[in-house]
């Protein structure tokens, strides 16, 4: 069935901006929630363009949980129902600041982490009194083992990747399913400047038909792309006492 209602968390990151696009030209109604005003403004206006039933922005600062409460009962009663909620906001720290800067390493755990973690337990809890739905959090292959180039993503990335775990198996039970979402290298915004190997990153829009193929499935992980799945497998494999020994 296709999501006729979509929440995003997070909605100007760029692959959340490509899967909103893909669900807008099947007519999908949206509830956006992010922390700019002129960009969320920006991307509903698009997104009714390209045949959005609908597109209401959400202003909401990640790092403020208390009034996390308070945007989801309105995304509720915006929507009147939720099919799709899709957690997408985060940063990319600079691994050597926060290894000298504990109050910046401690910002961005708490974003990439704890923010994350607040929003899946809350809207575990309006799924489950609704019955059904589809739970997707955006985390990364970085979670799958702490690198020494960025342990602290990779940290509250597998903190993110736990807490779905749990979920998955605690709302799979209440008709709800929870999607872990795991892309590798992709061409945003957030890693615009980085060094990234060209034949390993990827457009948002192949990130975001892998999600929504993932949702329709009811996929419980997606690696994204797919080699990803096999590239995270060798590496968790690799004994430690190699593993500490190479520049990754």
């Amino acid at each position: 069935m296709t999501p006729k209602n979509i929440l995003i968390v997070g909605a100007t990151s760029g692959i959340s901006e490509a899967v909103a696009r893909r669900y807008a030209a099947e007519g999908a109604r949206f509830l956006l929630v992010a922390r700019q005003q002129d960009k969320v403004d920006i991307i509903a206006a698009d997104l009714k363009v390209r045949g959005a039933a609908g597109a209401s922005p959400e202003l909401w600062d990640a790092n403020d949980v208390a009034a996390l409460p308070a945007v989801l009962d309105r995304a509720w009663q915006s929507l009147g129902r939720v099919d799709v909620a899709l957690i997408a906001h985060g940063t990319l720290p600079d691994q050597r600041r926060a290894e000298v800067d504990m109050a910046y390493a401690i910002e961005h755990f708490r974003l990439n982490g704890e923010s994350a973690i607040a929003c899946m337990l809350g809207l575990a809890a309006r799924f489950e009194a609704q019955g059904d739905g589809v739970l997707a959090v955006i985390g990364s292959v970085a979670g799958d083992r702490g690198r020494g180039s960025n342990y602290l993503y990779g940290a509250a990335k597998a903190a993110v990747d736990a807490c779905a775990s749990g979920l998955r198996a605690r709302l799979f039970k209440k008709g709800v399913h929870v999607l872990t979402i795991k892309p590798g290298f992709v061409a945003t915004p957030m890693t615009a400047g980085l060094d990234l190997p060209a034949k390993l990153t990827v457009s948002p829009d192949r990130v975001a038909g892998d999600i929504q193929k993932a949702i329709a499935a009811r996929k419980d992980v997606l690696y994204t792309p797919w080699f990803w799945a096999l590239i995270m497998l060798i590496i968790r494999l690799i004994p430690g006492r190699i593993f500490k020994r190479l520049s990754l």
